[in-house]
């Protein structure tokens, strides 16, 4: 079976694009436009990985689905999906030099990877790779 990947994130030509190679390389993959939208999806998606941007309704929606994801509450309607990797994309690193490693920033925001817009096909599908085989 596939493993299924979520994509949360409001620029349609990326969704697309990521989409695209993705799919290319047999991973099933579902898309949502913002936080809101991702939410109800992994619930019903119920993905492998999470590809979410930072700037969507709001300019920290991704943050807040990923401390929404990651709640150390047993009892928070997402604990079953506290541990699904997620990948933060974003054009922030160009726009205000935010630099992000996983090593030294994961207690400010607990994601297992970032990725600066544009992307490389080739490191979109490394990421996913890695982040796949650690789950």
């Amino acid at each position: 079976m596939s493993k299924k990947i979520l994509i949360i994130d409001d620029d349609p030509d990326i969704v697309e694009t990521m989409k695209t190679v993705l799919e290319s390389k047999a991973y099933q993959v579902e898309t949502a436009s913002n936080g809101t939208e991702g939410l109800e999806k992994v619930k019903k998606f119920d993905p492998n990985l999470i590809i979410l941007d930072v700037m969507m309704d709001s300019i920290t929606e991704g943050f807040h689905v990923t401390y929404k994801l990651r709640s150390p509450e047993p009892s928070s309607e997402y604990a079953k999906w506290a541990k699904t990797p997620i990948v933060m994309v974003s054009a922030i690193n160009t726009a205000s030099h935010f630099k992000y490693s996983p090593q030294t920033d994961s207690n400010f925001l607990p994601v297992d990877e970032f990725l600066n817009k544009p992307i490389e096909p080739e490191n979109l599908l490394a990421v996913v790779e890695k982040c796949l085989a650690k789950k």
